[in-house]
């Protein structure tokens, strides 16, 4: 879905072999959505014992959550495009496609998550962390180029674009398209960063 600050940096805390199991749960995810996928279906694929999976994730929920996220974190790459709007655009555009792919799992988990707290841990340590840095890194580099000053980043700004994204990414009959990403960041977003700016010039 996107990704950290540092992507040199960010390296996966799993083992190659959770990493592998990782991987072949997102495969069965896409292929057969949450409800029927099964912790059997993963081992039996992945050519390992229940035990070895339930060692390390002790419900479907949890290795779901894993592999969600880790995937995530594996295709998010900073935009780098050189330009706040280019950055954000391009931000939007994947959250929109990543929401398309995986829109059943992301609401199966979410329900998952409101009965757990050790799992609402995972998701705001873990996946909202991970949006934050990318966030912040792509303002970061806007307040290098000159193109806003940091005063005008704040802790309400940064997951307008993506937890909005999402949002309507998982409302039936409601996804988000290119021009619901261009609304948001030409209407709100690079507004709301440049309003001061534009009163002091």
């Amino acid at each position: 879905m996107t990704q950290t600050a540092d992507p040199a940096a960010e390296s996966s805390s799993w083992s190659q072999r959770e990493s592998e199991l990782l991987a072949v749960t997102l495969q069965l995810l896409q292929e057969h959505g949450y409800d029927r996928l099964t912790v059997d279906a993963v081992a039996a694929k992945a050519r390992a014992s229940k035990a070895t999976v339930y060692r390390r994730w002790p419900s479907k929920a949890e290795l779901v959550l894993a592999a969600f996220i880790e995937g995530i974190r594996q295709v998010a790459v900073p935009p780098e495009t050189d330009t706040l709007r280019g950055d954000l655009l391009r931000m939007g555009e994947v959250i929109c496609q990543q929401g398309r792919q995986h829109a059943g799992t992301i609401r199966a988990v979410l329900v998952e998550v409101s009965r757990s707290p050790a799992l609402n841990d995972v998701i705001q340590h873990e996946f909202i962390e991970q949006r934050k840095a990318l966030m912040n890194h792509i303002l970061a580099q806007a307040v290098d180029r000159g193109e806003i000053d940091r005063a005008a980043i704040n802790d309400e700004l940064w997951d307008l674009l993506p937890h909005y994204l999402i949002f309507r990414s998982i409302m039936p009959g409601k996804p988000p398209t290119k021009q619901t990403v261009h609304a948001l960041v030409d209407e709100v977003i690079i507004p709301s960063l440049t309003r001061n700016r534009k009163a002091n010039g």
